[in-house]
């Protein structure tokens, strides 16, 4: 393997390592819920969901995961509304 090829893999194991690198800006995808398939977008620091629950509270278990998932690449306005301050410790765990 050639010594800069070497070096570029190194170096991606490093920013594998350090998500606060990465900031997402825009993203759209389809999420697989269990009671079926919701388009979820990120854009302007704000989710978005295709699903009934979104509509009405301006954030789902949709959202939610994908933040638990994602973390600190795609920073947000407000993770978890007031709505949930009662359940933090929840929202906390693994």
């Amino acid at each position: 393997m050639q010594s800069s090829l070497i070096g570029k893999v190194l170096k991606a194991r490093q920013y594998a390592q350090e998500p606060e690198r990465i900031e997402i800006g825009n993203l759209s995808l389809q999420f697989r819920g269990e009671n079926g398939e919701h388009t979820v977008s990120y854009s302007d620091r704000e989710w978005h969901c295709s699903c009934h629950f979104f509509t009405g509270w301006g954030f789902c278990c949709h959202t939610m995961a994908l933040e638990r998932l994602l973390g600190v690449m795609v920073p947000v306005k407000s993770t978890y509304p007031e709505a949930l301050q009662g359940a933090e410790a929840l929202i906390q765990s693994p």
